[in-house]
């Protein structure tokens, strides 16, 4: 066996308490091989040990969820024998490194997770958070990571259809890259990870083993310092060629009975992939690692159990099966060797050059995995600013250009037009809407799909944080005439061994929790990325949430910009005026400080509802959720949208100012045709509408404001991204 490795600097990122528990596991002291498996297993980005103990409080189940978190992704019944399959999951610290490959692989790993599963890939989501955009390195990071994402998915055929992209310098020394994929697949044909029974054939698939990622796991759970740049070897190399026919072989293997069990070579590669199969299923598992496919020299049997060299999946396949499975994979060029097999004796065996050079117990290698209940502080609340305490500015609509016009308000276009969002023919709901929506093909139906978080209000009140963060995902769903029926969650944090970072966490799980209960949404799978931090420093927390909902006819979804002249606006929910923690309190009036808004969410639920059943009923035209930059940018961007103006001749009760930019919650604006219908029925509800405006003409003109035209919208949106990135 390899020598030992006990000086303290060498625990591979484990405590020596951990070193300590897996003395006693073994009876002796680890090689390297079984060393570094242990590292790998144990870290936080694989155990979740300081997240899991919370993670366990957020409601999992209802009628609709066929498999929640514990497999590669979560399902959902969509009827008519599909299920939708999705995932999102977080790539930040390889993107900090190495944008273009750290992205790109991303990507790669969400689409291994669905496709695992069974599912064909449909659509792919992002949410991404930059640094300040005069930091020096951010231009260089939003090129890279832009670039990786589209080149990834572009080159495999899944649209890209939608996301975020948010700036702030929190994020100077961290960068977050969130990635979603949502698939389709028959109820009957979904494939799990557990490897049931013994004397099967553990199969290698794919491509062959480098050296790249080797301790990609663990560089995932530990914060960065100055001399980040040399953890370049970690961030591992993308194909989306190879994928594409991994893909496709995958799903042809499928089509047969042959696999028994399959996972995807994601974090921690061949050593995470071979364990939680044998520990799903129950058994043990012998590999040969000489028979692993490489592709590069002299590899040690460490490096072949580490690596998360990308594009390879594990299987377990039925004895004699191993023919037909290998003449699938030679047809699309790709390697399968037979590399082991399960057997009931509940050990990770390693075979190399003719002798064992591991042998690991594998329920307490899962299940003695640490589970902290780290301490934590509540954190302070904030004080309540009335907006009487929030600066006027001097002309509402020179206000609003300035917001529009910002880094986190102006269009995204020209990050979605480096994606391809059409391939496969079924987008229907284009990025820049409150929803993506892609087609069920060969159907009418279509999913809705939803990326949100706002990082400011879980800062200033984690448990408000982390409800609204669900209630303004949920609530794009509703917006196109989707009913919501899942959420899959990416909880990005600093250090959790900080009070207050574990309370930031702590809170927003609570928060996340009581809103997914009352919106029946249950969380069906997710990822948690903490340690993002550089010198101790920490990100903002951004517990990103990710939605999916389903219309049963495409037809009656509707899009977020004005359709004609002379309708109605009306304004759905309760407005007022909330500016503490929002973006003109922030950008126009002396900081983000102040409580965030308060989440209710029975009023979510019910304006949420009543919105969506009037969508279908045929009485709205356009509508668009109400969220950062308040009433008056959300009309700004239904006027842009449609290329029409309104004339909002509403008489505020509060201050103009609260009126238009604050931040309440649970509001939508809708447009209709017959408002007197839609009042009745919001009436009879229980749900607060007010008819507030006419659309028509060339401009905008909000209360007590001078006109801007549509066109002076539109140049003041569409201007700041690409002067930006065309100034390098």
């Amino acid at each position: 066996m390899s020598s030992p490795a006990t000086r303290p600097e060498d625990l591979m990122g484990l405590t020596k308490g951990e070193y300590d528990t897996i003395l006693d596991i073994l009876g002796r002291e680890p090689n390297l091989t079984e060393l570094g498996i242990f590292s790998v297993m144990w870290s936080e980005h694989c155990s979740y040990k300081s997240s899991k103990l919370w993670l366990k409080t957020l409601p999992t189940e209802g009628p609709q969820v066929i498999q929640g978190p514990g497999e590669n992704a979560g399902v959902i019944d969509i009827g008519d024998g599909l299920a939708a399959i999705f995932k999102i999951e977080s790539h930040n610290h390889p993107s900090f490194i190495e944008p273009y490959q750290g992205a790109a692989t991303g990507v790669g790993g969400i689409l291994r997770d669905v496709f695992t599963m069974g599912a064909r890939p449909v659509a792919n989501m992002n949410a991404l958070r930059f640094g300040s955009p005069d930091h020096p390195k951010t231009r260089h990071l939003v090129d890279g990571v832009v670039a990786g994402i589209g080149g990834y998915g572009n080159c495999i055929g899944v649209p890209t259809v939608g996301g975020e992209v948010n700036f702030d310098p929190a994020y100077n020394g961290n960068i977050l890259v969130n990635a979603m994929t949502v698939g389709i697949a028959s109820t009957d044909k979904i494939f799990y990870s557990a490897a049931a029974g013994v004397g099967l054939p553990v199969v290698y698939v794919g491509s062959k083993t480098g050296r790249d990622g080797i301790h990609g796991a663990t560089m995932a759970s530990a914060e960065f310092d100055d001399d980040s740049d040399e953890k370049r070897p970690t961030v591992q190399v993308g194909d989306p060629f190879t994928e594409k026919l991994l893909l496709e072989a995958c799903l042809e293997l499928m089509a047969t009975d042959a696999i028994v069990a399959i996972q995807d070579m994601g974090a921690a590669g061949l050593t995470s992939s071979s364990v939680e199969m044998a520990s799903k299923g129950n058994v043990g598992i012998t590999l040969s690692l000489d028979d692993v496919p490489q592709r590069e020299e002299n590899m040690t049997p460490y490096e072949l159990m580490l690596s998360e060299s990308q594009e390879r999946m594990l299987m377990v396949l039925k004895p004699g099966r191993e023919d037909e499975a290998r003449a699938i994979f030679e047809k699309w060029e790709l390697d399968l060797s037979v590399i082991g097999e399960t057997n009931d004796s509940q050990r990770l065996v390693l075979m190399w050059k003719g002798e064992i050079d591991a042998d690991i117990p594998i329920p307490p290698l899962v299940e003695a995995a640490p589970e902290y209940d780290r301490p934590w502080t509540a954190t302070p609340p904030r004080a309540v600013r009335e907006p009487s305490e929030v600066a006027e500015p001097t002309d509402i609509s020179e206000a609003l250009l300035t917001l529009i016009g910002s880094s986190d308000l102006c269009s995204r276009r020209w990050v979605w037009e480096q994606y391809d969002h059409m391939v496969m023919g079924d987008t229907v709901g284009r990025p820049g809407g409150d929803a993506a929506m892609v087609r069920v093909h060969g159907t009418k139906k279509a999913l809705a799909i939803s990326t949100d978080c706002t990082p400011r209000y879980v800062e200033g009140n984690p448990v408000e944080g982390g409800k609204q963060a669900v209630a303004e995902a949920w609530r794009n769903v509703p917006s196109v005439g989707a009913k919501p029926l899942a959420v899959t969650n990416n909880l990005n944090f600093g250090n959790p061994e900080r009070d207050e970072i574990m309370a930031q966490l702590v809170g927003a799980v609570q928060g996340m929790g009581a809103a997914c209960e009352a919106l029946d949404a249950p969380v069906v799978s997710g990822n948690v990325s903490l340690y993002n931090e550089t010198n101790g420093q920490a990100i903002l927390p951004t517990p990103v949430i990710g939605c999916v909902g389903l219309i049963d006819d495409a037809a009656s979804a509707v899009g977020n910009g004005f359709t004609a002249e002379g309708q109605t606006i009306i304004i759905v929910g309760q407005t007022a005026g909330w500016l503490g923690c929002s973006i003109y309190q922030r950008d126009l009036a002396g900081g983000s400080n102040g409580a965030p808004p308060p989440v209710d969410l029975v009023t979510e639920r019910r304006n949420g509802d009543f919105v969506r059943t009037a969508i279908l009923d045929g009485l709205v035209s356009a509508c668009h959720d109400v969220s950062d930059g308040g009433l008056a940018v959300a009309l700004a961007e239904m006027a842009i949208a449609g290329g029409i103006g309104a004339e909002i001749d509403a008489t505020p009760d509060i201050p103009t100012h609260a009126w238009a930019f604050g931040e309440d919650q649970a509001r939508y604006v809708v447009t209709c045709s017959d408002p007197d219908d839609f009042l009745h029925r919001a009436a009879a509800a229980g749900v607060p509408a007010e008819a507030t405006g006419t659309t028509g003409g060339p401009a905008l003109t909000l209360p007590g404001a001078k006109p801007i035209s549509v066109a002076n919208l539109r140049e003041t949106h569409a201007r700041w991204f690409p002067e930006y990135m065309a100034s390098r």
